[in-house]
């Protein structure tokens, strides 16, 4: 059986753009993609934590070191720039496989400069 868990996700990135009439998809800048262990062309989920919406898309390469993200095509309707939103990607795996899993999490700040990364997420508690 196999089980669908988190592969990674950039954490309250903020919209840098929204470009109604370009390629529908997300651009995000190159090292932010690497670092989340996203792709080019994968499929993501977007949560802006700002307005409530939530939709997917696809990624593309923004210039490395730009910290874009900017919203395209039909996207860019769901969003403000400035908005902060969750960009999550997710895998199928193997129980056995997802037993030993880490995902790659990346906590940004509102400029999109790296706050922190790290694979786990502390128990909420009360």
């Amino acid at each position: 059986m196999q089980v669908t868990l988190l592969k990674g996700k950039l954490h309250m990135a903020s919209v840098t753009q929204a470009e109604l009439w370009y390629d529908g998809s997300c651009a995000i800048d190159e090292d932010l993609v690497k670092l989340a262990g996203l792709r080019e062309f994968e499929k993501i989920d977007i949560y802006n934590v700002d307005n409530g919406e939530r939709f997917h898309t696809y990624v593309i390469l923004a210039e490395a070191g730009s910290g874009t993200i900017s919203m395209n095509g039909a996207a860019a309707r769901r969003v403000q720039v400035g908005d902060r939103v969750i960009i999550a990607a997710y895998g199928q795996f193997e129980e056995q496989e997802a037993d030993e899993y880490k995902p790659k999490l990346v906590y940004l700040n509102k400029d999109n400069s790296v706050e922190r990364s790290t694979n786990t997420i502390p128990v909420q508690k009360n």
